[in-house]
């Protein structure tokens, strides 16, 4: 048996890979690949892995965890504050707009009043994931219309967590429940919400100050582990889903000087168990929904995507944009996201829906994903319509000529502390990066982002390198700092160039095409940069 489980599990794995390698080929979500070759090996189509192991559904429960750990990991309180009017407004009428009519349409076909609300719910959720990856590549995360979006995704984000405390209330079992049940949950949720400003205070306190001080990359996975499975155990224990476990996890971890570090040691095992989480979800996949009622099917496809785009676009609309770029808003934020599954995953387990209605969802879901990067292009020019909300180019022009500017190029650890300084010493700063989740924090904090290879000359255009004073170099491999180099000095001779590497050797070929101030690795932190910088006042 156990030989069985490592078979279905490798066969898994491989399956992700090969999926994520044509999808970046094809330059569509890996989202829809993990799905569509979940599909093909599982009970539904080639059978290469059965269903008869709950080893593989546990892994999976493991990669949901792990996603809504990170959603609370990079939650930004400083954000919700300040885009509060956006993403109250916004958020709340997208939500209602789309998960009122399914919940009618839901019981008019029979389904009860639990089951019908409970999928609303989960079909109003949108892809913060590809949403903000297409916003970065096209420059858009700080334009007036990529704001409106991330506002309303956010919002979508947080009501992840009253969603899954509303699980216990709706399972199928309800009906047993004594109202000292339902207070005894209250209380229970009451009490842990409460909690977590206090743990929050713990760790910043004294636990984050002790496990910096012992400098020991693996202590700190031990204990994020740890409070991980704590949580979550906990949640478990006191009747409360154990998703909502494991946000609270990242939310205690967030906003302190281990946030950092944690996420880029936890994200191997995150992306790993979320390849893991979404094939598994592929193998649930029943063909026959669509073989039986094409035309049923094909509808309520439609009609979902018409439904979540005039959903996004009145909300968008209500929150300033004229109408067309509230259209574009619409279209972005039209597809079934990813935190969808994991909301009616919880559900099927709970007895909240029935499988049927779980294929139904994965059906519309996995078919709206693939729409989704053409929808997206198509929301993207209206967004940037002369007659909607301008460019990020234009907006960032506008403010390179009022105030001092620096472009800092590589958002890993260093990148991003030298960014959220410069930030806040009243420079205008911009960010590029391979990684959008790399360049989503900033994003956030309301720095203008790009994701991108610095070496292609497009790339550095897009990011205005021609007017800014000071360029940043962080990137972690020595020969792509040359390049990149070589391409700042060719749109900006006049720009001061700092750039952090990693040999000795390489300084000099830096040197030679065109860098100012070369820092090696040895004395490359984030600080060593700032007071070089400070030396020279350049800053």
């Amino acid at each position: 048996m156990s030989q069985l489980i490592i078979f279905d599990l490798l066969t898994i794995l491989i399956s992700g890979f090969l999926a994520g390698l044509v999808c970046r080929f094809l330059k569509i979500p890996m989202l829809v690949g993990y799905i569509a070759v979940g599909a093909l090996v599982g009970s539904g189509g080639f059978s290469w892995v059965g269903d008869q192991h709950h080893e593989i559904e546990y892994l999976a429960e493991a990669g949901a965890l792990l996603l809504l750990f990170s959603i609370g990991l990079e939650f930004s309180l400083k954000e919700l504050t300040r885009l509060g009017r956006h993403i109250i407004l916004g958020g709340a009428v997208q939500m209602t707009l789309v998960a009122f009519p399914v919940a009618c349409v839901g019981g008019v076909a029979g389904l009860s009043w639990r089951s019908s609300m409970f999928l609303g719910l989960s079909i109003a959720l949108s892809s913060t994931v590809l949403v903000f990856k297409s916003l970065a590549e096209y420059g858009q995360t700080s334009s007036p219309g990529g704001r409106r979006s991330l506002a309303i995704l956010l919002f979508q984000d947080i009501a992840i967590v009253p969603i899954l405390l509303l699980v216990p209330f709706l399972t199928g079992q309800g009906s047993d429940r004594t109202i000292v049940d339902y207070m005894y949950l209250a209380v229970n949720s009451t009490v842990f919400i409460t909690a977590i400003p206090l743990l929050r205070k713990i760790l910043q306190v004294w636990i984050a100050p002790f496990l910096s001080s012992r400098r020991s990359p693996e202590l700190i996975v031990l204990f994020v582990l740890s409070l991980l499975g704590a949580l979550t155990s906990i949640t478990y224990k006191a009747g409360l889903p154990p998703a909502l476990g494991a946000f609270a996890c990242g939310l205690v971890l967030n906003g302190n000087r281990l946030t950092g570090q944690i996420d880029a040691l936890v994200l191997p095992f995150r992306e790993a168990f979320a390849a893991i989480f979404f094939v598994s979800l592929g193998m649930l996949f029943n063909p026959k929904i669509i073989t039986q009622a094409p035309l049923l099917a094909a509808s309520a496809f439609v009609g979902i995507l018409i439904l979540k785009s005039a959903a996004g676009c009145v909300a968008a609309r209500l929150t300033g944009p004229a109408w067309p770029p509230s259209f574009g808003i619409g279209l972005a934020l039209s597809q079934i996201g990813e935190f969808s599954f994991i909301l009616a995953f919880a559900g099927l387990q709970a007895g909240v829906i029935l499988k049927s209605h779980y294929d139904f969802l994965l059906v519309f879901a996995l078919g709206s994903l693939i729409v989704t990067p053409l929808l997206l292009k198509i929301g993207l020019r209206l967004m940037t319509d002369k007659t909607g909300l301008g460019t990020l180019s234009e907006s960032v022009a506008l403010q390179l000529e009022d105030v001092t500017s620096a472009l800092v190029i590589g958002i890993g650890h260093i990148g991003k502390q030298i960014s959220l300084h410069l930030e806040t010493r009243g420079m205008f700063v911009s960010a590029v990066d391979l990684s959008p989740v790399n360049l989503h924090p900033l994003s956030l904090q309301g720095i203008a982002s790009v994701t991108g290879d610095a070496r292609d000359h497009a790339t550095l255009e897009r990011a205005r390198v021609g007017a800014v004073q000071l360029v940043i170099v962080c990137v972690p491999d020595d020969l792509m700092a040359v390049d990149i180099v070589k391409s700042i000095r060719s749109s900006n001779p006049s720009c001061t160039v700092l750039v952090r590497c990693r040999y000795r050797l390489t300084a000099e070929e830096l040197k030679k095409f065109g860098a100012d101030i070369i820092i090696t690795e040895e004395t490359a932190t984030a600080k060593a940069l700032l007071d070089v910088l400070a030396e020279k006042d350049i800053i």
